[in-house]
Parts: C-alpha cells; sequence; structure tokens
C-alpha cells in the first residue's frame, strides 16, 4: 500500500479526502444545527445546472458549478428565511430545473459524450490538480468566513431571535450559511458526486453531536469522523475497484452503527 502514495493520483485522492473532510465537518455541522439539510439537498441536484453550462460553454468546472451554487443558495435563502413552511415547494423546483437545464445543455454540446457519473457519483482517484486548488480555494474561504464570524454565525444557528437582540443581521447571516453549503457541495462533488454528497454532511455531524459539548467541537470532531470514513472508503476503491463515493458513504454508515453499537454498550455498563 504504501507503494500506492508515490503514483501522482492517489496523492491527490488523499488531499483531496483531508479537504472534504473539514468541509464535511463544519459545513455539514452548520447545515444540521440550522435545519438546512433538505434545502442543501436542493442546492446539490440545482449544482448539476452549473456542469452543463460548463460542459456547454467551455467553462471552467468549478468556477460555473460554484456559481450556480451561490445564486440557488441565495435564492433558497431568501425564499426560506421566514416563510419555512414553502421550503419543500421550493426546494422541488431548484431541484428540477437545476438537473433539467443541466441535461438539455449537455445534450445540446456538439460532439460530447464524456461519462457525466462521476459527478453524479465521485470519482475521488480522477482528482486533478486543478480541483485540488479549486477545493483549497473555497475551503480557505469557508474557514476565513467561519473563524472570524463565529461568534455572529453560532447565535443565529442556535437563536435567531436572540440573535436579533444583539443586532446581528440575522438574513444575511442565514443566507451566508446557506451559501457556505452551497459551496461545500462543489467541493464534494468530485469526491462523492452530488448524488451523496448530503450523506457525507450529515453522518459524520450525526456521531459528533452525540458527544459533542459545543457547535466548535462538532465540527473538529464531524471533521476527524469524515476523515476517518474517507480514507477508508479510498483505500476500499482502490484495492477492489470500487466507486470511491459510494464506498466512503457506505464506510462513514458502517462507522455510524459501530458509534451507536458503542455507545448503548457505554450505557448499559
Amino acid at each position: 500500500m504504501v507503494e500506492v502514495l508515490s503514483y501522482p493520483f492517489m496523492q491527490h485522492a488523499l488531499i483531496a479526502a483531508v479537504l472534504i473532510s473539514i468541509v464535511a465537518g463544519v459545513i455539514g455541522s452548520l447545515a444540521v444545527v440550522n435545519r438546512m439539510v433538505f434545502l442543501v439537498g436542493g442546492i446539490a441536484h440545482a449544482a448539476y445546472g452549473g456542469i452543463g453550462l460548463s460542459i456547454f460553454f467551455s467553462l471552467p468546472m468549478f468556477a460555473s458549478t460554484a456559481a450556480v451554487t451561490a445564486l440557488a443558495s441565495l435564492v433558497m435563502a431568501h425564499y426560506t428565511l421566514y416563510k419555512r413552511e414553502h421550503n419543500d415547494l421550493l426546494v422541488g423546483i431548484v431541484w428540477a430545473v437545476g438537473m433539467a437545464s443541466g441535461i438539455i445543455l449537455v445534450d445540446l454540446t456538439p460532439g460530447y459524450s464524456a461519462d457525466l457519473m462521476s459527478y453524479l457519483f465521485g470519482s475521488i482517484l480522477a482528482i486533478e490538480r486543478s480541483d485540488l486548488l479549486g477545493m483549497g480555494v473555497l475551503l480557505l474561504l469557508t474557514l476565513l468566513i467561519v473563524s472570524f464570524r463565529y461568534r455572529e454565525i453560532l447565535a443565529v444557528s442556535y437563536d435567531s431571535e436572540y440573535a436579533k437582540l444583539l443586532g446581528i443581521n440575522v438574513r444575511f447571516y442565514y443566507g451566508l450559511i446557506l451559501l457556505l453549503c452551497g459551496l461545500s457541495v462543489v467541493v464534494a462533488m468530485k469526491i462523492v458526486g452530488l448524488i451523496m454528497v448530503i450523506a457525507m454532511l450529515t453522518i459524520p455531524v450525526y456521531m459528533a453531536q452525540k458527544i459533542a459539548k459545543s457547535l466548535m467541537q462538532m465540527m473538529l470532531l464531524s471533521s476527524l469522523f469524515a476523515l476517518l470514513a474517507s480514507l477508508i472508503g479510498l483505500w476500499l476503491a482502490y484495492m477492489y475497484s470500487l466507486s470511491s463515493g459510494a464506498a466512503i458513504i457506505l464506510v462513514a454508515t458502517a462507522l455510524m452503527g459501530l458509534f451507536e453499537l458503542g455507545r448503548a454498550l457505554w450505557q448499559r455498563g
């Protein structure tokens, strides 16, 4: 296995695993505590429109997908902050329009016949240097925002009414959190795919929130759980020629099962 690490594609995959694990821990925690998971699912599928734009107009994949997810995130933030009873309707519309427009644009692209399954289900072993650069920039941006605005994000996440009393612009930070969730979809796209990104953002957080005593602890623990699942899933994908995204998600699910079993045994003891 050590010899495999000398291959550039495996080195890229390992770096990508670290990046997505941090994203999953930080942004997944925010999505869960703000009850945005369903909204992020809609954004993830809408991101397919960005893939279609990239292919049809020969644009950089990360830039076009990030732009589409950012637009979808801001639209959802505007319409769902105070009218959450419309969430499922809006998600359905954004989801359908994004997917449909992406498919049509790909169909209209002359001579394009590439396999799009990697974008839907991930292909971490196909990560390139340019992908890592885009992921790194988005991750750095996310960490800077969360670090410098942690107090405001924490207040809005747990008690928006109290945040208003503190003079915090709840609408702005609600939109910012959803925007960060959308950008995390772009980071995870090539690794676990648009279909399974929600599992990557929620399963590690599910385990972390059971034992964390603060939002920061939840983020750190979620990142560690996500990294463990990513590394084991990556190894299994390479050794047995499996789909990397599916392998990572199934490993994360297995870890969650072991975690729950361990908690149950601990509580009995």
